[in-house]
């Protein structure tokens, strides 16, 4: 009876499932069919003989990535660079939210949300070109002004030291503004008699921001964090392969730039592939146990 009811309840509301469709479809057809292509991890593949007709090779790439000389350097390098991203870039959206949400005038908080939000449609390859003109040696403006007081000029984009400043900070930049959206959405539900309440009690602005927003958020904030912890190892290929320069390639080089060396460059797809699920398996398994943990502490989760 109550499948019934389910179905005629869909017929009775079969526009809204049409409009869903294609959207059903995109993901069926390119994010799980797709997933089929991982066997070739466990094969020689050979595009001559396809997927089916290639030889089992079993954990043989797995093997072959855990010996090479590069796996310390990449694992390493990937663990560091998303670590201190999410350390360092996940807190300032929250806090940026925060500053704008007291704001009392509507126009000049939406002048400064659009003004901070706009770089997010920056394209990466763009991003890093402006990066190269601000940060170059001799003509950028970070050295004119580092020269100007009497010091000397730095190549940031070639110096290993500088790759994940430059990296971590131009990436707060672009997403801070756009990331702070998700934020104040949350932050226009908080109940306005809350801060009455507090506002009587002799709360300061701290104190109501402390103890009415963060609590308040804390679900988003929570949900969030659980996202950002399973993408930990997956770092934006793109704008870390731009940013590589044969100086700074020992910390630039990351899983996903390594992939896509070996991968398409230099045609070795079963290793490649290989390497890209070993780096899904520590994401999915940081999931599963951020989120167990987050149930169990906050009682907030995913699942």
């Amino acid at each position: 009876m109550q499948s019934k009811g389910m179905l005629a309840n869909m017929l009775r509301r079969w526009q809204l499932y049409v409009l869903l469709l294609p959207s059903l479809l995109y993901i069926l057809l390119f994010h799980y069919v797709p997933m089929y292509g991982v066997v070739i991890a466990f094969k020689d593949f050979k595009s001559s003989r396809g997927i089916l007709g290639s030889p089992w090779v079993g954990f043989e790439h797995f093997h072959a990535f855990f010996d090479s000389f590069v796996f310390d350097m990449v694992v390493t390098n990937t663990i560091k660079l998303s670590v201190f991203s999410l350390a360092i870039g996940f807190p300032i959206p929250i806090l940026f939210a925060l500053m704008l949400n007291q704001i009392r005038n509507r126009f000049a908080q939406r002048f400064v949300q659009t003004v901070t939000y706009a770089p997010y449609f920056i394209s990466t390859v763009v991003l890093v070109s402006m990066l190269n003109v601000f940060l170059a040696p001799s003509t950028g403006i970070i050295n004119n002004f580092i020269t100007l007081f009497g010091g000397d000029a730095v190549n940031f984009m070639a110096r290993e030291e500088w790759f994940r400043t430059v990296y971590i900070s131009s990436g707060i930049w672009q997403t801070m503004g756009f990331s702070a959206i998700i934020y104040l959405a949350a932050l226009s539900g908080v109940n306005p008699e809350l801060h009455e309440a507090a506002t009587v009690d002799g709360a300061t602005k701290l104190r109501r921001i402390w103890h009415v927003d963060l609590p308040s958020i804390a679900p988003t904030i929570t949900i969030l964090f659980i996202l950002g912890i399973g993408n930990i190892m997956s770092v934006g290929w793109e704008k870390a392969f731009l940013m590589q320069q044969g100086m700074n390639l020992p910390i630039s080089e990351i899983i996903s730039t390594y992939v896509y060396k070996v991968g398409l460059l230099n045609a070795q797809y079963s290793f490649a592939t290989a390497i890209g699920l070993f780096n899904s398996m520590i994401n999915f398994t940081l999931l599963i146990m951020t989120n167990y943990v987050s149930r169990k502490m906050s009682g907030n989760s995913l699942w």
